[in-house]
């Protein structure tokens, strides 16, 4: 059984710092690419930064410049860097993962930014 946990989200003012972190766990072979997806009440869930296997990356527009996604192979997590948060940002943030083949999903982490 694969799980991707979150951790690392909170409250924080506008123009705050937050660094979200995902890590897989289980019988896990290879884990290809990974991502972090984010749903604000009322709206769908969309797609935040993508990261593949090999390290290439992209991120909606909204957030380009101020949010970077990373991996560590070694440890099968994943992060997102969140730097100059807007009220706009708050959502529930989720880590997406193709290991195995197969897609899993986090179970959330809250992002609220709001002074």
């Amino acid at each position: 059984q694969v799980q991707l946990v979150e951790s690392g989200g909170g409250l924080v003012q506008p123009g705050g710092s937050l660094r979200l972190s995902c890590a897989a766990s289980g019988r896990i072979f290879r884990i290809n690419d990974m991502a972090w997806h984010r749903q604000a009440p009322g709206k769908a869930r969309e797609l935040v930064a993508h990261i593949s296997s090999g390290g290439s990356t992209n991120y909606r527009d909204s957030v380009k410049g101020r949010f970077t996604i990373s991996r560590d192979n070694a440890k099968n997590t994943v992060h997102l860097q969140m730097n100059s948060l807007k009220p706009e940002d708050t959502a529930v943030y989720y880590c997406r993962g193709t290991v195995n083949g197969g897609n899993y999903w986090g179970q959330g982490t809250q992002v609220t930014v709001s002074s």
